[in-house]
């Protein structure tokens, strides 16, 4: 199946073409009892989801089987774990999606209504137990694969990808008709392109982040400006690393220049420093002397901005020690919403919320109410880096340690995302 022979629902990620599984074997406590006559589908956000197999049978009713009881699809046989085959026997529900019905030779027409193409083939891809519609193929290639010519559509096509490889994610594709069984012909499947200009620059990121790569580059560069620069900002990091390379530096300057020099830095600080150092003299002077200011001091050491006064206590005090002592002990103190257990050598052992400690039964032990499990920052941590664990894991200071875990300061939240925000807007 598109090279990969086996998918087993528990791996993460299997692709296949539909042609390539219909009329697979389909096995029960390792018997045949049918073969895969179609898929049923719902539209679920940007790709559609596999939510039942319709199966003929030589001797019996057909069979609609929920996408559950499939335990794994390998080669041309889909295992199935069901008690009682009667129990599924019957036809789709009349609005069901049937994908070899109503998309397999479907025009696929522009947002004008003009043809494009037509729908020889489609892709699925298997997720984490999911099995989604993630492309349709317009493809001779796929025409050719599709009625058993592979081999022939390799010899013409020369093994060439960039040829024999013309798919749309569904992506682009309108959500069809609920009441599908009572449309007859061609059923309008729309290139969604020209509709991008309307959406919300996270609903456009969503779908960037679902195509692979070419696509996303292709329907980014569709984009007007102010809605490429809006969806550039809302895009994954690890996209976004991606992405900016296969764009021209120029196209890059033009979105970044359309964005607060903080939001800039956000976006040039996830890329390599040779492709940020490129990007940089192709801004206006004055955002690039910006951005270049902020990139360099989310650099600086963390150290620089912690501070020693903070609460700690050894672990065997009692919550009523140390609620006698609190009021005392934090005076002067610049975080106090945290307590810090430490050992004699200042050994980092755990944290306690001041709240935990106002609810805990007076008599327990700090050492029984801390969380050992601890999330802390290192001494050669950035500003950057920080910032980026405020925002991951909300809390509001963060201790600094060194390798032996002993505690050298600790950063409250305001000191970091306020300066932040200050200095990158």
């Amino acid at each position: 199946m598109n090279g990969n022979q086996t998918a087993n629902k528990n791996h993460v990620e299997h692709s296949f073409f539909l042609s390539e599984i219909l009329g697979a074997r389909i096995v029960r406590a390792g018997k045949k009892v049918g073969k895969l006559s179609d898929f049923v589908v719902k539209e679920n956000h940007t790709l559609p989801v596999v939510t039942h197999l319709y199966i003929s049978r030589p001797f019996g009713e057909s069979a609609v089987i929920p996408w559950a009881r499939v335990t794994s699809i390998v080669d041309r046989q889909i295992v199935i774990d069901v008690d009682r085959l009667a129990d599924y026997e019957g036809v789709p529900a009349d609005d069901a999606l049937l994908l070899k019905d109503y998309v397999l030779d479907k025009k696929v027409l522009d947002m004008e209504g003009r043809e494009v193409e037509v729908v020889y083939d489609v892709r699925l891809v298997l997720r984490n137990h999911t099995l989604y519609v993630s492309d349709v193929d317009l493809s001779r290639y796929g025409l050719l694969r599709r009625i058993g010519l592979k081999g022939l559509a390799d010899f013409i096509y020369g093994l060439a990808d960039s040829i024999k490889e013309q798919t749309i994610s569904w992506a682009y594709i309108e959500p069809l008709p609920t009441q599908i069984s009572g449309f007859k012909g061609d059923v309008k499947l729309k290139v969604l392109k020209e509709k991008l200009s309307d959406m919300h620059p996270v609903d456009v990121a969503d779908i960037l982040e679902d195509l692979d790569p070419e696509q996303r580059v292709v329907l980014f560069d569709g984009l007007d400006a102010d809605q490429a620069s809006d969806a550039l900002e809302e895009i994954d990091p690890d996209v976004q690393r991606e992405l900016v390379p296969s764009l021209k530096k120029e196209k890059v300057a033009q979105l970044i220049d359309e964005m607060t020099p903080g939001q800039a830095a956000d976006i040039l600080s996830v890329l390599p420093a040779s492709e940020a150092n490129s990007i940089l003299p192709l801004l206006s002077a004055e955002n690039a002397n910006k951005v270049k200011s902020i990139l360099e001091k989310q650099e600086e050491n963390i150290l620089n901005y912690a501070t020693r006064e903070y609460l700690t206590f050894t672990p065997d005090r009692t919550v009523e020690q140390v609620q006698d002592e609190y009021r005392l002990a934090a005076r002067g103190k610049d975080v106090i919403m945290y307590l810090y257990v430490v050992d004699e050598r200042r050994k980092l052992l755990g944290i306690i919320d001041i709240k935990e400690l106002l609810l805990a039964p007076d008599q327990v032990r700090l050492k029984d109410i801390m969380v050992d499990n601890i999330i802390s920052l290192e001494p050669d941590s950035t500003l950057k880096e920080a910032a980026a664990m405020f925002a991951r894991y909300d809390f509001r200071a963060l201790p600094i340690t060194d390798d032996n875990d002993v505690i050298l300061g600790v950063v409250p939240y305001r000191d970091v995302m306020k300066l932040t925000h200050r200095f990158w807007e």
